[in-house]
């Protein structure tokens, strides 16, 4: 996948009215760094080069304060807000225009060589602090709450809080406009 990082600084900028500019948020969010250098280290990773891959993105663990396995699938448009603290595990799915806040983790609760850690839909607001453990499902346009410790699927359009999470509602949301083939023309 290449990424279109022109849409990524526009999801950036719709997401958090604290930026001001496309040239800020090229720039100066540490999403942006944290995903170059994943699509390298993920490109190194599908090629069997695993010790490279997972050097240079702990350089950029190091550098940004994310966290993202190179062996990870992400989206287009993923907007980490605040950074800090993000894990993203090795079998770990993002979906395309997902929204995480800082100290979100995608973790595992196996040690096993299969899929082990959750898969996020579309659309997905992931409060701060929140913790998502297993082979778990989030559905398109659901939200979790912050704090949450999500050990269960979350259907679409669901929001899910608490410890362990709980589901308190669930509606569907409309599509993006970047979604809608109409748009796209």
């Amino acid at each position: 996948m290449t990424r279109d990082w022109d849409a990524q600084a526009r999801f950036i900028m719709e997401m958090d009215p604290a930026c001001k500019s496309m040239e800020e948020a090229r720039d100066l969010y540490p999403v942006m760094e944290a995903l170059r250098v994943y699509d390298e280290a993920h490109a190194l990773y599908e090629k069997g080069e695993y010790y490279e891959a997972r050097r240079i993105s702990q350089e950029a663990r190091a550098k940004t304060g994310i966290e993202i396995h190179p062996g990870a699938k992400i989206g287009k448009c993923l907007f980490i807000d605040h950074g800090m603290g993000v894990v993203i595990g090795e079998t770990a799915e993002v979906g395309d225009y997902v929204h995480l806040y800082h100290g979100v983790t995608l973790g595992g609760v196996e040690s096993l060589p299969k899929r082990r850690h959750p898969k996020v839909g579309n659309h997905v607001m992931i409060g701060a602090g929140a913790t998502l453990l297993g082979a778990i499902t989030i559905g398109d346009y659901a939200q979790i709450g912050a704090g949450a410790v999500v050990l269960q699927d979350v259907p679409a359009g669901a929001t899910a809080i608490g410890i362990p999470a709980r589901i308190i509602s669930g509606k569907e949301k409309p599509q993006h406009p970047e979604d809608d083939p109409k748009e796209a023309r």
